[in-house]
C-alpha cells in the first residue's frame, strides 16, 4: 500500500528504458505510486500503457506547449484516450513562455503564443468534456509572472479543475489559481533553494501536492543523478520543515488531496 503519491513523473522517458523495473521496485519499496505524464501523443499512450500493467501508476494524456511542434492535436483522438479508465488527467499542458528567442518559438513571439494558447484551450476543452482535471504546465519568460496570468485568464471562466504542476509562482499568483479551485504542487527545487519558502506557507496545506518531474530536478540529497518517483519523499519532508509541521501529518493531507483532485483509490 502506497503512503505517498508522487503526482508528475515522466516513467515513460527514454532514459528509465534500461532500468525501469529497478526505479519501480524502490518506488514500492518507498511506499509511493505516481501520475505518468503524457507530452505528446506517443509518451500518452506510453503512460497509459504503464498505467495499465501496474496498479500504483495512473496515467494524464496530454501536449505539452512546446515538446512536439510537428505535432497537430487530434481533439477527437486524446477526447477518447481521456475516457480510459487509467487516464486520470489531461496534460500535461499549458503556456511556455521561457525561451522566447530559442528554436522552440520558430515562428515569432506573437504566433508562438497564439498557437500555444489555442492548443491550451483544446485541451482544456477535452478535460471538460471528459469530466477530469487539468495538469497545468505553465513556464514564465525570466523575471515576469506573464505564463501563469495568461493561463489564469483562460481558465478562469473556462470551469475546468486541475493542479498546477512545478509550481514557481509568488503567493499573489498562487491565491488567483486558488480562487479558482485550483491546487499546486512543488518539486525537489525547494531542497536547494529557499526562494518558494513563502508561497508554501501562504497555501493551505489542503491546496498543496508534492511531485519529481523524474527524470529531472533531483531533490538534496540526490542532487546531480536522475530524478525518481521514490525522492518524493524528499520534497513532501521539505514541504513540513518549511511549514514548521509534522511530517506524518503533511504526508497524510498530501496524498487526500491528490486522491482528490485526480479520483485516485485509497
Amino acid at each position: 500500500m502506497y503512503k505517498y503519491i508522487d503526482i508528475h513523473s515522466h516513467l515513460n522517458d527514454p532514459r528509465f528504458d534500461e532500468d525501469r523495473g529497478d526505479v519501480l521496485l524502490r518506488m514500492r519499496e518507498a511506499a509511493v505510486a505516481t501520475i505518468v505524464v503524457g507530452t505528446d501523443k506517443k509518451m500518452s499512450e506510453d503512460a497509459i500503457a504503464l498505467a495499465e500493467e501496474h496498479p500504483d501508476i495512473w496515467a494524464t494524456i496530454g501536449l505539452h506547449p512546446t515538446d512536439n511542434h510537428a505535432e497537430a492535436f487530434d481533439e477527437k483522438l486524446y477526447q477518447k484516450m481521456a475516457d480510459h479508465s487509467r487516464v486520470v488527467g489531461i496534460g500535461e499542458c499549458g503556456l511556455d513562455y521561457y525561451w522566447p528567442e530559442h528554436d522552440k518559438w520558430p515562428n515569432g513571439k506573437v504566433e508562438e503564443k497564439k498557437r500555444q494558447r489555442e492548443l491550451f484551450e483544446r485541451q482544456i476543452s477535452v478535460a471538460v468534456k471528459a469530466d477530469k482535471p487539468l495538469m497545468i504546465h505553465g513556464r514564465p519568460s525570466k523575471g515576469s509572472m506573464d505564463a501563469y496570468e495568461d493561463i489564469f485568464e483562460i481558465l478562469k471562466g473556462s470551469h475546468a479543475r486541475g493542479n498546477v504542476h512545478f509550481f514557481v509562482g509568488d503567493t499573489s499568483i498562487a491565491k488567483s489559481f486558488l480562487d479558482i479551485g485550483f491546487t499546486v504542487s512543488f518539486t525537489g527545487v525547494i531542497t536547494f533553494t529557499h526562494d518558494y519558502d513563502e508561497v508554501i506557507k501562504y497555501v493551505p496545506l489542503s491546496s498543496i501536492m508534492s511531485e519529481t518531474d523524474a527524470p529531472y530536478v533531483a531533490p538534496v540529497p540526490h542532487r546531480g543523478v536522475r530524478n525518481e518517483p521514490a525522492y518524493v519523499i524528499e520534497t513532501t519532508r521539505m514541504i513540513a520543515k518549511i511549514r514548521a509541521e509534522d511530517e506524518e501529518v503533511v504526508r497524510n493531507v498530501l496524498t487526500e488531496n491528490a486522491r482528490r483532485v485526480f479520483g485516485l483509490p485509497s
